[in-house]
């Protein structure tokens, strides 16, 4: 019962921050950290200084209606006389989608960023691209639930479900669809689609790309170069979409040599599926402070590239 009422308080705070004109736009972590380095940014002035931000602020900087919804939904830590927000508030198409705070330093962090926009409009556009809804649709490591919960607004006759690994993502991605109005959506831990059966009409997916020698689950991609996840995730789509169905897959990849190695291994696997599949470069160079990393001295850059593979008519899923 405590739980569900801290849910419902965090909840009411999304919704009230909205209300209140809240807009928060949450930028890469590098750039977090070098606007947050600013002297003048050392304590918040301002709900997105504390809600998005991750900056200390004395309570007396909230109103009392949204501090005692915060403090009732267990929002807030203690900052030496200070206090900082548990969680980052970031808006997307006029919603709010609670994540967690920076520095994402935890193993279970649930992230929200630039790329949670990109994928956002090619999503958007996809969907204005069909000739009808997907009947069902799945978004894999849905993390906030921002992919899923915009495909529920979009298509409201769609059974959407978000599936996670991580138990505090999809509690979170539970909070901000009900933030965001839509119902009948369901969640459930699933190593990728493990634990849901049956096959989708859609399948989404912005997982992460990179090397993490942390081993965080929001960040780390597996593999020499990161794409181990992404991989797993084609072959897992040419087993359980529907005739006609259509996996939407947003990531990084390494560019070596100028060649793209996650491309091509995908592209094996599609063609032995008989899948038709396109895929565009949203974005030629993201993260460039990654190269740095020992797993990418290789690598000439990381691009952002949204594949999209359907499978035939003809042929039948695996599921």
């Amino acid at each position: 019962m405590q739980a569900a009422q801290t849910d419902q308080a965090l909840t009411q705070l999304a919704t009230s921050l909205l209300r209140s004109g809240y807009h928060f736009v949450s930028p890469t972590p590098e750039t977090h950290r070098r606007v947050n380095a600013r002297a003048a940014n050392s304590v918040a002035q301002d709900l997105a200084g504390i809600f998005g931000w991750s900056r200390p602020f004395p309570p007396a900087l909230l109103a009392p209606p949204l501090l005692t919804l915060a403090t009732a939904a267990g929002a807030l830590e203690p900052a030496g006389t200070l206090l900082r927000s548990r969680y980052r508030v970031a808006t997307l198409d006029g919603l709010a989608f609670l994540h967690s705070p920076y520095p994402t330093t935890q193993a279970d962090a649930v992230f929200f960023g630039p790329d949670t926009y990109r994928f956002a409009r090619a999503l958007a556009a996809h969907l204005a691209s069909l000739p009808a809804p997907p009947a069902r649709a799945v978004d894999i490591g849905t993390g906030s639930g921002a992919a899923a919960i915009l495909i529920a607004r979009a298509c409201p006759t769609a059974a959407v479900s978000m599936v996670d690994i991580n138990e505090g993502a999809l509690r979170l991605a539970r909070i901000n669809a009900a933030a965001a109005g839509v119902v009948g959506m369901t969640a459930a831990r699933s190593d990728l689609l493990a634990g849901v059966p049956g096959a989708f009409d859609l399948i989404t997916a912005n997982p992460p790309y990179l090397p993490d020698p942390g081993r965080r689950t929001y960040r780390d991609g597996g593999g020499a170069l990161g794409a181990a996840l992404s991989l797993r995730i084609v072959h897992e789509a040419t087993r359980r979409l529907a005739r006609g169905g259509t996996l939407l897959l947003y990531t990084g990849t390494a560019i070596v040599g100028g060649a793209n190695p996650f491309l091509a291994e995908a592209a094996g696997i599609l063609a032995e599926a008989g899948f038709a599949w396109h895929a565009e470069e949203i974005d030629p160079d993201v993260f460039g402070e990654e190269l740095d990393l020992p797993a990418l001295q290789s690598a000439d850059r990381i691009a952002a590239i949204c594949l999209t593979a359907t499978r035939p008519h003809g042929t039948r899923p695996h599921a």
